[in-house]
């Protein structure tokens, strides 16, 4: 098994203790060492690009920052900056960078920005241009290449490659692009091999093998492709790499093939969902999310198209309502103009007015608002609904055959695109299986299924478990992911719904499910106003706000169906992405709208406000408005606190060369960026040590990786209950026997008697400890105390087991900061004390940093390092045995959440590694 120094000199890019070769990467061949970020996979035989900065177009590159301004690359007779006009961070180095497979048809045309005048074909000589009747036209006239894809032989993957060279080929020699005129990563694949290029792409990832050459994969929605910048003035080259990732750039260069195929890819782990939410715009950058909103925007334009054909107008209704009844769903109460207003939970009631007045055939594509407090994988509060509304003929199958048409429809045309494959390189999902003719399943046969399947299931509607296991009973029986079950029981409808005239307790209604899961609810109406009066009688309701929908049916309206699908859950449920917040643009959910300051404890220790000049906010109060539990390590004697003129704090200890940092900054989080700059530029130029940042949040370490470059990596986890979930066990065989103990399980307020009392038990725990001790904190529970609560367990007037509460920001509640079981303590004290504890606040609760599972490579860390550190890192824990703790914290719910290690790139030697590790112990 490797060494601790073994495994901690492979997580900070240092040589083993033994002997090792070095340059042997730099010496082999690029395409064996190409890399990705993030999850992106590539094609298996990629074009590439070389870079020409020895003859770099007359008009200067145009990089974007992430912060909005725009900085100009040398031209070739312009010496390149020094560095980039904002700060930014070394790219993630990538050796190649290589187009995947398009997945969208490729557009017959180029996109030219507005300043660099007309667009012409650079696959061939410029074409003369004349008017329709012959006559030459001036040089710049726009006129289409006779040119075209349509007739143009196209390269195959294998062998097209994009280079940017510091030579021209002979093609472009003769026949030169002109540097304003821009292609697109699309068109790439049908030029030939030597064509010069110039296009717009984004910095995807990059690779930095020296300062005269760098390795880029350059991304344009669904497309990328490998670029390979080399020169003699590495002034270029060297500017460059300062570029951040995500940057916008103008590219220039040279058609190549590679020398070889790639044979194997790598990539680091896929972002959590949550973290993908909150980086939105980023996530929304990768090719599989330009594909999948390409695809979803099929579906709406096949629902319209569908519908369109047979004789449906579409209409628009209004959002907002008078009255908050409809389907017992809940809804979302507003102010208009001092009157109650609801969002409307769907289209309904309107569009059955709609029909009232002889529209005969509506449908609508609109948002629709549900406050269901439904923190789910299928629950929106904002989704886009496809509603239709149609007088019938014979009875409401008329609606579930035009919905079934359009459903097809969409089927046909989704697996037709070749966009599929590139969600399905991140959603990888089964085939999707329908019949000609589709399933129509009774709702009473459904339930049959289940029973015999011994499910106890009643004839009511049926839970989300139950749908889905019925799901896998039709494909089974089947051989279909799409079907239709009919006639629900009237308790599971809303009281408009028409009831079958041959039993009264089922309805004329169904609902549609993809792959075990409803997608559609619809049925036939209620068109008689005296029944549908009655039925709102027997369901409670007052006709209150709805006088104008009364009066539709009181002036007569004919029979009619209708229905309601989720355009997220057909897209989500059909590609099988297992949540429908990836089908959304930007999603709404119960946890959506955060506040942005939530409930400063201490307004006056506001950092975003004005401080009074030598007299910051004490860090007592900084922790309790923005302090996770690492930051309540800083009130330990050893920690120096460094202050920012916001009023910002940073808690470090100086440890030989280092300043060991712990936790986030405390401050607003807007702040970060700037704080954590001039942090460690105090840091490096005033103290002259090296910054070692631990235990930092995902956002943190983004920050530290972009803008200073460093190596981040998490093998630790903020172990989290959430007591609003968490079910208290207070009632179980352990308590009992607490109790039947004569222990006495209370909160305590932490006076001098109490104190005199615990402190001797504190210090014999402090003696029970037997060889070296690994920890962030002393244990000092009497500190801070306006701050902490304190929970004991006491029998015959001993203090058995204590529990100290430390409080936090609001968005982290508060912190188990010490859970002390004395020796001698009756068996099973410490978990009943726990649990008394868990149940007396509300919201979230972090038990502070454990190991997790495994180690996760973050920013600038990958390749064999990575998979090495990885791998021993799972033997080790294992082995060892040292997710234990993490294991007694699960009994209570807690689950982890990463946090970072962060340091420079060249800041730790390997003899230096030790004092990481000294850190952490007495």
């Amino acid at each position: 098994m490797p060494s601790t120094a073994d495994i901690l000199a492979s997580a900070f890019g240092l040589p083993r203790s033994r002997s090792r070769g070095s340059g042997s990467s730099r010496n082999s061949s690029p395409a064996r060492h190409r890399r990705h970020s993030g999850d992106m996979p590539r094609s298996s035989a990629p074009p590439s690009l070389n870079l020409n900065t020895k003859d770099v177009a007359p008009a200067s590159t145009k990089a974007t920052y992430t912060d909005g301004s725009i900085a100009s690359s040398p031209t070739a007779n312009t010496p390149a900056p020094s560095s980039p006009a904002t700060p930014s961070s070394p790219s993630i180095p990538v050796q190649h960078l290589t187009r995947r497979h398009k997945t969208t048809s490729d557009a017959s045309h180029r996109r030219s920005g507005s300043a660099f005048g007309s667009s012409r074909t650079a696959l061939g000589p410029p074409p003369k241009a004349t008017n329709d009747s012959g006559v030459e036209l001036p040089f710049g006239s726009r006129r289409a290449s006779p040119r075209t894809s349509m007739d143009m032989p196209r390269p195959s993957m294998e062998k097209s490659v994009l280079s940017l060279d510091s030579g021209r080929s002979s093609m472009s020699a003769d026949w030169p692009t002109h540097p304003y005129e821009l292609n697109t990563i699309a068109e790439l694949d049908r030029l030939p091999q030597g064509t010069e290029v110039n296009f717009r792409a984004r910095i995807a990832t990059q690779r930095q093998l020296s300062k005269a050459l760098d390795f880029l994969l350059f991304r344009d929605q669904t497309h990328s492709v490998q670029g390979v910048l080399s020169r003699e003035h590495v002034d270029m080259v060297k500017w460059v790499q300062k570029l951040a990732p995500e940057s916008l750039v103008q590219v220039n260069g040279i058609l190549k093939t590679p020398p070889e195929p790639i044979r194997s890819a790598t990539h680091s782990g896929v972002e959590s969902l949550r973290n993908r939410m909150n980086s939105r715009i980023l996530d929304l950058r990768h090719p599989s999310n330009q594909a999948l909103f390409r695809i979803r925007s099929v579906v709406a334009r096949t629902f319209r198209d569908t519908l369109e054909k047979e004789g449906f107008v579409e209409i628009n209704t209004p959002k907002l309502q008078p009255a908050a009844t409809e389907s017992g769903a809940a809804v979302f109460k507003v102010n208009y103009f001092g009157r109650n207003a609801f969002l409307a939970q769907s289209p309904q009631l309107a569009k059955q007015m709609a029909i009232s007045a002889d529209f005969g055939r509506v449908f609508e594509v609109g948002p629709v608002f549900r406050a269901e407090n439904s923190n789910t994988h299928r629950h929106l509060t904002e989704y886009t609904g496809l509603d239709i509304e149609m007088a019938i003929e014979h009875d409401y199958h008329e609606v579930m055959n035009v919905i079934d048409d359009f459903l097809k429809a969409v089927f046909k045309n989704v697996y037709a695109m070749p966009e599929v494959k590139e969600v399905q390189k991140r959603w990888p999902s089964g085939e999707f299986k329908y019949l000609d003719e589709t399933l129509v399943l009774d709702f009473r046969e459904g339930i049959r299924m289940l029973r015999e399947d011994g499910r106890d299931v009643e004839e009511e509607d049926l839970s989300t478990p139950d749908e889905m296991r019925l799901g896998q009973l039709v494909l089974e029986k089947y051989n279909t992911d799409y079907y239709i079950l009919d006639k629900f029981p009237a308790s599971a409808r809303p009281f408009y719904t028409h009831k079958d005239s041959e039993d009264p307790n089922w309805t004329r209604s169904f609902d549609i499910f993809l792959r075990g899961q409803e997608i559609c609810s619809g049925g036939q109406r209620i068109n008689d106003p005296h029944e549908l009066r009655q039925n709102m009688l027997d369901a409670g309701m007052s006709e209150e706000g709805m006088e104008d929908y009364m009066t539709a049916f009181d002036l007569g309206a004919p029979p009619h169906a209708g229905a309601g699908l989720g355009l997220e859950r057909i897209v989500a449920w059909m590609l099988e992405l297992g949540d429908v917040r990836y089908a959304s643009l930007f999603h709404r959910d119960p946890k959506s709208l955060p506040e942005r300051s939530p409930g400063l404890a201490h307004p006056e220790a506001d950092t975003t406000k004005p401080q009074a000049a030598g007299a910051p906010p004490p860090i007592e109060k900084l922790i309790a408005n923005y302090g996770d539990a690492s930051n309540t390590s800083w009130l330990d004697e050893r920690f120096e606190i460094w202050r920012h003129p916001t009023g910002a704090a940073v808690g470090f200890v100086k440890q030989e060369k280092f300043a060991m940092v712990t936790g986030d900054p405390l401050c607003d989080r807007s702040q970060y960026k700037e704080v954590c700059s001039a942090f460690v530029k105090y840091v490096l130029t005033e103290l002259r040590l090296t910054p070692v940042w631990m235990l930092v949040s995902y956002e943190v370490q983004k920050i530290l990786a972009q803008q200073l470059g460093w190596r981040t990596l998490s093998c630790t986890e903020e172990q989290r209950v959430d007591t609003n979930k968490h079910h208290n066990s207070t009632g179980g065989p352990k308590a009992r026997r607490v109790e039947r103990e004569g222990v006495k399980i209370h909160e305590v307020k932490a006076d001098d008697e109490f104190i005199s009392r615990a402190n001797p038990a504190i210090e014999e725990w402090k003696a029970s400890r037997k060889g070296k001790q690994i920890h962030l904190t002393e244990v000092r529970p009497w500190v801070d105390m306006e701050h902490r609560r304190y929970f004991a367990a006491e029998k015959d007037g001993k203090v058995q087991a204590l529990v100290v509460l430390a409080k936090l920001s609001a968005k982290h509640g508060w912190q188990v900061k010490w859970a002390l079981d004395f020796p001698g303590s009756v068996n099973g004290a410490i978990e009943v004390l726990i649990e008394f504890t868990l149940s007396s606040v509300t919201g979230q609760v972090t038990f502070g940093v454990g190991v997790s599972e495994k180690l996760t490579p973050g920013e600038h860390l990958h390749g064999i390092r990575a998979r090495f550190l990885a791998t021993t890192y799972n033997s080790i824990v294992e082995s060892l045995g040292l997710r234990r703790k993490a294991g007694f914290r699960s009994k209570f719910g807690a689950l982890g959440e990463e946090v970072y290690i962060c340091y420079p790139k060249h800041g730790v030697g390997l003899r230096d590694l030790n004092q990481i590790i000294k850190f952490f112990q007495d």
